[in-house]
C-alpha cells in the first residue's frame, strides 16, 4: 500500500533523509551540504543532527568537524544481517525437529531486554498459542531467554535481570531478579533453558543455544508443547536431540568446538 507524504512526521522524515545521503562516495558531509541537498535550514539541520549524534545514528569527525554515519547503524544491520543468516540455516533443522518430534520448534534471538521470535514451524501435535514470528518476548519466564542471557558478563545479567517486569502468569512463574539470576546459573550449569509451565500451565519449553563463529550465543532454538509430550521423563532425550541439531547450525555460522 503506498504511503501518502501527507501522513508522514516531517522531522522523523527529515531525519532518515539525512541518513540516506551518506553513501559509498559521500562518506562525510558538512552541515552545510546537509542543508543544501536537503533545502532545509542551518539550524534545522543542526537539531537534527544533534538529535542522531545523541543516539548514536550520526558522529562528528573531531579533525574536519564532518558529519558520517554513527555505529549504531552498524549494531542494527549486523543484527538484521545475522537474524537473516541464522533463519536462512536454521529453518530447515527446524522443520527436521518438529517433524521429528511432532512439536512446534522456534527460533529466537537478543535485541534489547527481549526476545524476539524470528522463526516458527509448528509440530503435528502443536498446542502453542502465544507465539509467532515477530513477537517479542520477557526473558525470565521463556526458556529461549534464558539461554540467550546464560552467557552474558555478570553485571549485564544483573542489569537484564532488573529490567524485567516479572508478571506472574502462572504460580511456577520467576517473580524477582533474584530468582532469575539464579535460574540462569542453573542454565549455565545445564547448558539449557527450561519453561515449565511458567508462561501457560500444562506447557513446557525447552531451550538451547546456538554459537557464531566466535563462540557466542547469537540465537537460541526451542521445543514446546505440552507438559505431557515435553515431559521431565523425556527432558534428557530432547535436549541432547536439540543440542546436536543447534551444534550443527552452529557449524554452519563459523563456530569451531574446542
Amino acid at each position: 500500500m503506498a504511503t501518502n507524504e501527507n501522513n508522514l512526521i516531517n522531522s522523523v522524515d527529515r531525519a532518515l533523509k539525512i541518513l540516506d545521503l551518506f553513501s559509498e562516495r559521500d562518506t562525510e558531509l558538512k552541515l552545510t551540504e546537509i542543508g543544501q541537498q536537503l533545502n532545509l535550514h542551518k539550524s534545522t539541520v543542526h537539531g537534527l543532527l544533534r538529535t542522531l549524534s545523541h543516539h548514536g545514528y550520526i558522529s562528528q569527525n573531531p579533525e574536519n568537524g564532518k558529519y558520517r554515519l554513527g555505529m549504531k547503524l552498524v549494531e542494527r544491520s549486523n543484527i538484521a544481517l545475522q537474524a537473516m543468516d541464522i533463519r536462512r540455516v536454521a529453518n530447515p533443522y527446524l522443520r527436521e525437529i518438529a517433524h521429528e518430534l511432532g512439536d512446534t520448534t522456534h527460533l529466537v534471538i537478543l535485541e534489547g531486554d527481549e526476545a524476539v521470535y524470528i522463526d516458527k514451524v509448528e509440530g503435528e501435535k502443536s498446542i502453542i498459542q502465544y507465539s509467532r514470528v515477530g513477537k517479542r518476548a520477557p526473558l525470565y519466564c521463556t526458556a529461549v531467554g534464558k539461554v540467550l542471557v546464560s552467557h552474558k558478563e555478570s553485571e549485564e545479567i544483573k542489569r537484564l535481570a532488573m529490567k524485567q517486569s516479572y508478571e506472574i502468569h502462572t504460580e511456577y512463574t520467576i517473580a524477582n531478579p533474584t530468582e532469575f539470576e539464579a535460574e540462569i546459573e542453573k542454565v549455565k550449569k545445564k547448558g539449557y533453558g527450561v519453561d515449565d509451565e511458567e508462561i501457560q500451565v500444562g506447557l513446557r519449553c525447552l531451550a538451547v543455544p546456538i554459537y557464531n563463529h566466535a563462540g557466542k550465543i547469537v540465537a537460541s532454538i526451542s521445543i514446546s508443547g505440552s507438559s505431557n509430550r515435553v515431559s521431565k521423563e523425556s527432558e534428557e532425550t530432547v535436549v541432547n536431540y536439540l543440542k546436536e541439531k543447534a551444534l550443527q547450525i552452529s557449524y554452519q555460522l563459523g563456530y569451531k568446538a574446542f
